[in-house]
């Protein structure tokens, strides 16, 4: 049933029947119209209010939970449902796990147009809560104020914040108090360095005039418990610099490297810049089932080890080699699968967009003494192509990687003009 209200179109009575991306309960109006739903989950009925109209869906907002599902749970962060990282973290693990392998297995049927195939069940994670390797935080003197705050009369003089971006509003920060994200010291870390600053004067970063000192900051760890502290600087100050990171290193004897980057431009992103090292080697090393990876700053892992672990190993295991294949990897990335299959296998060759990556998985191949990997660079549409097929000797097994975009329609032809005798898609 569907009534205005000042020209705000409400529906009501919508049952949420399943999960959708980044957190959006799914319903059905009685005409049979989907309803997407911010700020409810799966099993709620909600009166719910439009704020796009597609002709073949709603993007709606929930106004009033008539009636609570079964799923629901109390969240564990106090941020939950402001600062957007954890989507369903008021709904059971569990149920989250049912949704995800229900929307994999509705993607092969509906997308794929596959009926027929074997199904096994969702691998979950142990750890639902500090699973997370590597966090990225940014600096702000304009934090995000609550509604209360927004209509208070008072004088708000603390401002400055060291958080996450607020979904929709880029130039506001949440000012971070708890994260169940990654474990301890990240949050110790986090908050010992914005009492430091304020205390000692140092400027948070100004998103709308580009103008500051902190910018950025982001803290990776390898499963030995060793930490390394990234910060983007917007501009140079020597002193303020080096009596910020003697304290941090005085007082986190878990950091094993710290490094800084001066970044003046208008975007956060490190990969374009200088890093510069002001403790330790500027890396850390990681260990998997006996592959050893160099982590630097700019490199990308799989930022949950342990289901990365148990990622890699069923991938070997569906690909099922005896030590005589030909296995290709599609995008690569920094040669991670590509190491942890090539000791089963006969030759491994790896293909990967960014150049930054490939140097990796050249220097991770040397690392581990694996003398069976080939590496190129180039956009994969253009790589693999006729003659690269035909330079090559056949795939036995392709492993493919691919972003969340997923293939181009060119590779999705080759892999079939290749028609290897396994395919594993990751």
């Amino acid at each position: 049933m569907a009534k205005n209200k000042k020209k705000n179109l409400i529906l009501e009575n919508i049952r949420l029947l399943a999960a959708g991306a980044k957190g959006v309960a799914i319903g059905k109006t009685e005409d049979g119209k989907t309803v997407l739903v911010s700020g409810a989950i799966p099993g709620d009925v909600v009166n719910v209010r439009v704020k796009k109209a597609k002709s073949k869906y709603y993007e709606a907002e929930a106004v009033e939970v008539l009636e609570q599902s079964p799923y629901r749970v109390i969240p564990k962060c106090i941020h939950f449902g402001v600062c957007g990282g954890c989507k369903w973290q008021n709904m059971s693990y569990e149920k989250q796990l049912d949704f995800k392998q229900e929307e994999v297995y509705n993607n092969i049927k509906r997308i794929g147009g596959i009926e027929d195939f074997e199904t096994v069940s969702i691998l979950g994670s142990e750890e639902q809560y500090f699973y997370r390797n590597k966090m990225e935080f940014s600096f702000s003197n304009a934090r995000w104020l609550t509604e209360a705050e927004v209509n208070s009369q008072d004088n708000i003089n603390d401002k400055n914040a060291l958080g996450f971006h607020i979904p929709g509003m880029w130039s506001k920060i949440l000012d971070l108090k708890e994260c169940f994200l990654q474990e301890d010291p990240s949050n110790s870390i986090r908050l010992a360095v914005k009492e430091y600053a304020e205390q000692n004067g140092l400027d948070f970063f100004d998103v709308k005039n580009q103008e500051g000192f902190l910018r950025t900051l982001m803290m990776r760890q390898n499963s030995k418990g060793e930490w390394m502290v990234l910060f983007q600087l917007f501009r140079e100050e020597k002193e303020n610099r080096e009596k910020l990171f003697e304290f941090l290193l005085q007082r986190f004897p878990q950091i094993k490297t710290l490094v800084y980057a001066i970044n003046p431009k208008a975007n956060d992103s490190i990969y374009d810049l200088d890093i510069n090292v002001f403790s330790g080697e500027g890396f850390l090393m990681e260990e998997m089932d006996g592959l050893k990876f160099k982590i630097g700053p700019k490199s990308f892992f799989q930022t949950n080890y342990q289901q990365a672990l148990e990622l890699y190993r069923k991938t070997l295991e569906f690909a099922d080699l005896g030590g005589d294949e030909v296995v290709y990897d599609l995008y690569t990335g920094t040669g991670t699968i590509a190491q942890y299959v090539a000791r089963k296998a006969k030759q491994v060759i790896g293909i990967e967009s960014v150049q930054e990556a490939i140097d990796a998985a050249i220097e991770h191949a040397k690392l581990n003494g694996l003398d069976n990997c080939t590496f190129y660079c180039g956009d994969m549409k253009d790589v693999f192509n006729d003659e690269f097929l035909q330079n090559h000797p056949k795939a036995d097994v392709l492993i493919t990687d691919p972003p969340r975009d997923g293939m181009h329609q060119k590779v999705v032809e080759q892999i079939l003009k290749l028609s290897p005798e396994k395919v594993v898609y990751v």
